[in-house]
């Protein structure tokens, strides 16, 4: 389930990013901070519903997933497709997440 929520988190989070980004980058009109807001208040309140016994261990963990989702993104959204060196480093993140989430203790 921490899966789910980190992929939902992660997808929140990079809408509302973009959103700032193509207000404050690119002159697209105020109105679009407030789906951006919404989004990243979105992102905050499911990144809390991951079963973590520590916040700081889930961010950790949610960086990987964060990366991976990013070039999603970059490819879905943007139309920039990832480079081999963008995968290997998406790659790396997301082992290091799986470690983070899935290590026994």
């Amino acid at each position: 389930m921490s899966l789910l929520f980190y992929s939902v988190a992660a997808i929140a989070e990079i809408a509302g990013c973009f959103a700032f980004w193509m207000w404050l980058r690119e002159g697209k009109p105020l109105w679009w901070i407030a789906p951006g807001i919404i989004a990243l208040v979105i992102f905050a309140s499911v990144l809390t519903r991951v079963d973590a016994a520590f916040a700081g261990r889930a961010f950790a963990a949610y960086g990987g997933v964060y990366i991976a989702a990013s070039l999603v993104w970059l490819w879905v959204i943007e139309g920039i497709r990832p480079d081999r060196w963008d995968m290997v480093g998406a790659g790396m993140c997301v082992a290091g997440a799986m470690v983070i989430l899935f290590a026994p203790r």
